[in-house]
């Protein structure tokens, strides 16, 4: 394979418009900043903090009431990734995106190319193409290059944000998941420019996991980051620990204001296993899914919140405890999602889905959609997948309905994202050795665009 130009595919010109999830871009002040990845830039990092300039805020917004069921048509447009773990579109159109082995690559034009693999990041390793290899644990476990976000005012401030398992150690092998920001035009685009945030990467256990890793600007402009509990659940329920929790940042690294942990002070909410998505409602609630123990979930978000784990996962565990419950839990289902990355999608390529939390799942090998529906709503119909998340013990603050599309026919979809064209871009992860038939296929791993017909 050409190492330059990894995949080459027609792709539908993005329109140069900003980021679903962030407000408008704020002018920089008198206080530029000189890039410490070499090349004399000056920018200013710093944002407004403003939820409701958000472009997508809407208190009045309303749940459908349809079933999320649409014919879907999908359309690949690079081919042989290597594990893609994130995507992130700039408000120019350009898209970038991680592979757990290491690189963060840009695509545009129809050609995936490497920009830059983060410094001291440890080797990951991913299976072949077509390969009927079946390993729990490729090198890297469950770490390596993971999310990846762009400042809201790039180009302007040329900051890609990067979480990444790295090595530490001098005389032996010391992990950490690793938050930072690089400036990939700079000299040095692999030497971080910033480093926001070191969580434990494994406690107590021989292998990499429960990494967390996704990266996301919220409506008010902060970093979110999700953490894992790196294989110690008291990691996830002690305050004072980076692990096991949604951390919300300044674009430098300090806790947003009106964090309220009682801990460190950059912990929005703790008492997390393994979280890999979040997403915001159009009246900015953040909405957070996560790995569990058998029930996997999903948040509802309340700063100072504790959601349960290690104490409480299931609906045996859960009611008359302070712990908040989940709004949703596969456990109504009697399934594993594994759920990754998620996005509430606001885009009209695909308007049966428009207004509902669109979530990528690996075990479950599906794209889950998720309408939350407020108390004085109407839940969707059902149709021939629904399932009503109405279980007394669950948090009624939504009524939960979710549907089930694209079965098997992706594989394990690890991400999806709203493009700035009002399409859908997903990407697989069939090559991690943990794929089940007919994944992964000869062309594997890949980045498609889905819409309806």
């Amino acid at each position: 394979m050409d190492p330059d130009v990894l995949s080459r595919r027609t792709m539908l010109a993005l329109s140069t418009i900003g980021l679903a999830g962030c407000s408008s871009p704020d002018e920089p002040d008198d206080s530029p900043t000189d890039s410490p990845g070499g090349g004399g830039t000056e920018y200013d990092p710093s944002l407004e903090h403003d939820e409701t300039a958000w472009d997508g805020y809407d208190p009045d917004w309303s749940a459908p009431t349809g079933a999320a069921e649409p014919v879907l048509e999908i359309e690949v447009l690079a081919e042989t990734l290597e594990i893609p773990w994130d995507l992130s579109f700039a408000g120019d159109g350009e898209l970038f995106l991680t592979q757990r082995t290491g690189q963060v690559l840009r695509y545009a034009d129809g050609e995936v190319t490497p920009l830059f693999e983060p410094a001291d990041v440890i080797d990951a390793g991913a299976v072949e193409p077509g390969s009927d290899e079946a390993s729990w644990f490729v090198d890297g476990g469950e770490g390596g290059t993971m999310g990846v976000e762009v400042h809201p005012n790039y180009p302007d401030v040329p900051l890609l944000y990067v979480c990444y398992t790295a090595d530490v150690g001098e005389d032996e092998q010391e992990l950490v998941v690793r938050v930072a920001a690089f400036d990939p035009e700079s000299d040095r685009p692999a030497e971080p420019a910033n480093v926001l945030l070191e969580a434990p990467a494994r406690e107590g256990t021989r292998a990499n996991i429960h990494n967390g890793g996704r990266l996301r600007f919220g409506p008010a402009n902060y970093l979110w980051v999700t953490t894992g509990d790196a294989g110690d659940g008291d990691l996830a329920a002690d305050p004072s620990s980076p692990a096991g929790k949604i951390h919300r940042l300044t674009p430098t690294g300090e806790g947003a204001a009106g964090n309220e942990s009682g801990g460190d002070p950059r912990v929005f909410t703790l008492g997390h296993r393994n979280p890999q998505g979040i997403s915001w409602l159009p009246d900015a609630t953040p909405i957070e899914n996560e790995h569990g123990t058998g029930p996997d979930e999903l948040n509802a978000l309340e700063v100072g919140t504790n959601y349960g784990w290690p104490e409480a996962a299931s609906a045996e565990e859960y009611p008359d405890t302070d712990y908040r419950p989940p709004v949703a839990s596969s456990q109504v289902e009697g399934a594993t999602w594994a759920p990754s990355g998620s996005t509430f999608y606001r885009g009209d390529a695909a308007p049966t889905l428009s207004n509902r939390l669109l979530v990528g799942c690996l075990v479950h090998q599906r794209l889950k959609a998720f309408t939350l529906t407020p108390p004085d709503g109407e839940p969707p119909a059902l149709g021939d997948t629904g399932v009503r998340h109405d279980a007394d013990w669950l948090d009624d603050a939504y009524t939960v309905t979710s549907h089930d599309l694209l079965v098997n026919e992706l594989g394990r979809i690890r991400h999806l994202e709203e493009g700035p064209d009002g399409a859908l871009y997903a990407i697989t992860s069939n090559r991690d050795g943990r794929a089940k038939d007919p994944f992964p296929r000869e062309i594997d791993d890949v980045l498609v665009r889905i819409s309806e017909p």
